[in-house]
């Protein structure tokens, strides 16, 4: 019996045409482009709050993750005019990025076999102010170094707190966590960066043993590096919800704090396609009011915020 070419799924108020529907995408656990497509508009209430407004670089893989994926800021041709787009300067040119603003156009990204879309730190009508900070805790080995990611996670809370700020946490679905500072748009990236150098810098200086903020491999010696890069302008994150091109199909997560206590979440990738729609029909979206946590850069001078 021949598989169908194509097929349209309900997102929201469109239908999307989805074309080689039966298309492995996880090979090893029998997931294809339809189940993406379908987890997407499931989970589009949760994600597209985090993702609305900013602009996209897109992980895809057109032959899943048996072939090469590569990463594309240029909103691929032949994108549906209802697809939103905005267009940003770069070096010798512009780039235009394409918008997730609904969950047609989640849909549409997992039709174009975008398994990971990352997203920028800002918002397009405020593209040099980020509302968001993130530190990236990237362990140097594999799940066996998750007790140390839970324990700086929670270290770094701590710290950003006596510094006056309010902290989230998100699985990265690779193999660390992200804890993320909302921010009032009042800071260039160029400041927002160096008020997490500060940071990091004082969190590996109480653990200096455990913790790097060295940009080499070479040079961490098997330490977690606390990671700020993506506090740059034009750098992404992942985003919250989205699948990563990984076997199982985990999925970057945001967290309650009290799951990454110890004997909670037993590795970053824990968390999967299969697992996430339950998750949050069960126990709704643990970051639905980051945005009303918006505040002041963390220790800045007679900004700190009120308790």
């Amino acid at each position: 019996m021949a598989r169908p070419s194509a097929t349209e799924i309900r997102a929201g108020r469109r239908r999307v045409r989805v074309t080689h529907p039966d298309k492995l995408l996880f090979p090893d656990d029998g997931i294809t482009k339809a189940d993406l497509v379908a987890y997407l508009v499931e989970v589009a209430s949760a994600m597209l709050p985090h993702v609305r407004d900013r602009p996209l670089s897109l992980h895809r893989f057109n032959d899943g993750l048996a072939g090469e994926g590569f990463f594309q800021k240029e909103i691929p041709r032949g994108a549906p005019d209802w697809v939103r787009r905005v267009r940003v300067p770069k070096q010798g040119g512009t780039v235009c990025h394409p918008l997730a603003q609904d969950a047609a156009a989640l849909a549409w990204l997992g039709n174009q076999n975008c398994i990971t879309p990352h997203v920028w730190t800002s918002r397009v009508d405020r593209l040099d102010r980020p509302d968001r900070l993130v530190f990236d805790l990237d362990p140097a080995g594999g799940d066996e170094d998750f007790g140390l990611v839970r324990r700086t996670a929670r270290e770094l809370r701590d710290l950003l707190s006596e510094l006056g700020a309010t902290a989230f946490a998100m699985t990265s679905g690779s193999r660390g966590v992200h804890v993320v500072v909302p921010l009032r748009r009042r800071y260039g990236f160029d400041r927002v960066e160096q008020a997490a150098r500060a940071v990091a810098d004082e969190l590996v200086a109480r653990r200096p043993d455990d913790l790097t903020t060295a940009f080499r491999k070479q040079e961490r010696g098997g330490r977690l590096f606390v990671d700020v890069l993506r506090t740059r302008w034009a750098q992404t994150t992942v985003a919250p919800y989205a699948v990563r091109a990984r076997p199982g199909a985990p999925v970057a997560v945001p967290l309650r704090w009290e799951e990454l206590e110890d004997g909670g979440l037993p590795r970053a990738g824990a968390l999967t396609l299969r697992d996430v729609p339950d998750r949050l029909g069960r126990d709704g979206d643990p970051w639905h009011d980051i945005a009303k946590a918006a505040g002041t850069l963390p220790g800045a001078p007679g900004e700190r915020r009120a308790r």
